[in-house]
């Protein structure tokens, strides 16, 4: 599963407040394809399945995971940056061999 930081999970929180729904919730994804073979996915998702694993950062901030997926994200970290230079989500995967120029895909 993964794990948010704390300034992921203030930024989460204000994404999920703008969306205006108490059941939703940020699903993790690894999905086929990208320059690297993986790609990460996020979005908002009220639907939870029976295998996804779930957890609850900050203050309620409930991420899902599907079970396949899981694997791929065990000991991974998602972080949220903002400087001057770049602001964004960024994943931290130990499990990752090589990754694409962009961050956006893995192997």
């Amino acid at each position: 599963m993964i794990t948010l930081s704390d300034s992921a999970a203030v930024k989460v929180k204000e994404l999920l407040e703008a969306e205006g729904s108490e059941e939703l919730a940020l699903r993790v994804a690894v999905r086929p394809g990208g320059c690297s073979g993986f790609s990460y996915e996020m979005f908002f998702d009220a639907d939870v399945a029976a295998d996804d694993e779930q957890a609850t950062y900050g203050e309620k901030v409930k991420v899902i995971v599907d079970s396949a997926s899981s694997q791929l994200l065990e000991g991974a970290t998602l972080d949220y940056k903002e400087t001057l230079e770049q602001s964004g989500f960024q994943i931290t995967n130990p499990n990752a061999s090589r990754t694409c120029g962009c961050g956006q895909s893995f192997s």
